[in-house]
């Protein structure tokens, strides 16, 4: 994939990537995957016809798939406004050029972030959860949840949109880590990433109140370790019924092996631009790609499962609870002023 992997904005590689994952137990066959594919291994149609969206969202309707895992990344926000990292003039890094950072890769690197951490709590003050609101998927992905059926959802995104539209963080795996919380790098006290957001807003370097080191986002830079939860792969990716990535390259490792984690009869439904990953080098029989615009890709899936009036309803309740929320805020400012 190149010296640097990608995409860098919702980031990270780890320098130490694991191998593909193995020795997973089996499962029993789901009634679906038996009926299309037999007994055979994995790629074997077993004389049956390849897995259309439809097949899928119809075992979904029959209660015949009820464990779903989500694999997410950063096309899954990117519909919320979220900028890309690269795009000449409108990309993030074009507007942390002033810093003279030597390469993109530099602001989410140790050592550069100890010796000038400025270029990464301005890139912090774009993404800090408040400031996008979830979009028509990160819905799809909370009515999963609402119906019982979301297992996990496994996100490389750094933006907290999936919280913000009402999953629950123990349904959550932020694999790249989160601005939720936050550490000393002297003393290693934790904190609530609220705690500071008025520092980075404000721009300036937060610092511990106990020792007065300097405090980051618990965000996951180069080298350092992944999150603790990201390990839940191992009995959640086996157990699964079936699998979505929505919105990812499936480069940056670790990450990107999970893809393959699950049982080899189970569908996957990659929403995506373009075919990535196993989808592209090793399709099996029970992979589904719909290609294009993701927010298409998920609006055809609810069409197909007839989820439009709930999700429509869902969006609804949630956009005014926002805005009654934020109507209380500018309330109790007034008051305070």
């Amino acid at each position: 994939h190149g010296p640097h992997p990608q995409p860098i904005c919702y980031l990270l590689c780890f320098l130490s990537a694991p191998s593909r994952i193995q020795g997973t137990r089996p499962i029993s066959l789901t009634a679906a995957a038996m009926g299309f594919f037999g007994s055979g291994k994995a790629g074997d149609s077993g004389g049956k016809e390849r897995l259309t969206l439809q097949n899928v969202t119809e075992f979904i309707r029959k209660k015949e798939c009820q464990r779903v895992v989500v694999m997410v990344g950063a096309g899954l926000s990117t519909p919320s406004g979220i900028p890309d990292f690269r795009s000449p003039g409108s990309g993030l890094y074009s507007n942390l050029q002033q810093y003279n950072i030597p390469y993109p890769e530099a602001i989410f690197e140790l050592s550069y972030f100890f010796q000038n951490p400025k270029p990464f709590f301005t890139l912090a003050k774009e993404l800090y959860p408040g400031n996008y609101r979830p979009n028509y998927a990160h819905y799809f992905l909370r009515l999963l949840h609402d119906k019982g059926l979301l297992v996990r959802v496994y996100t490389q995104n750094i933006d907290g949109l999936e919280r913000a539209a009402g999953i629950p963080p123990d349904k959550l795996v932020e694999a790249h880590g989160t601005f939720t919380t936050a550490t000393c790098t002297v003393c290693r006290r934790s904190y609530a990433g609220e705690d500071f957001r008025g520092d980075v807003m404000a721009d300036k370097i937060p610092h511990c109140p106990v020792c007065t080191g300097m405090v980051k986002p618990d965000i996951v830079f180069f080298g350092e370790v992944l999150p603790h939860r990201f390990f839940l792969h191992k009995t959640d990716f086996p157990m699964a019924d079936l699998l979505f990535i929505i919105g990812t390259s499936l480069e940056v490792e670790p990450f990107a092996s999970l893809a393959g984690a699950v049982r080899s009869y189970v569908p996957r439904i990659l929403i995506n631009r373009d075919l990535v990953g196993p989808f592209a080098w090793q399709p099996q029989y029970s992979d589904v790609a719909q290609l294009g615009d993701v927010i298409g890709g998920v609006e055809k899936v609810v069409e197909l499962l007839d989820w439009n009036e709930e999700l429509q309803e869902l969006i609804q309740r949630e956009t005014e609870k926002v805005q009654r929320d934020h109507a209380g805020i500018c309330c109790l400012k007034s008051r305070n002023s």
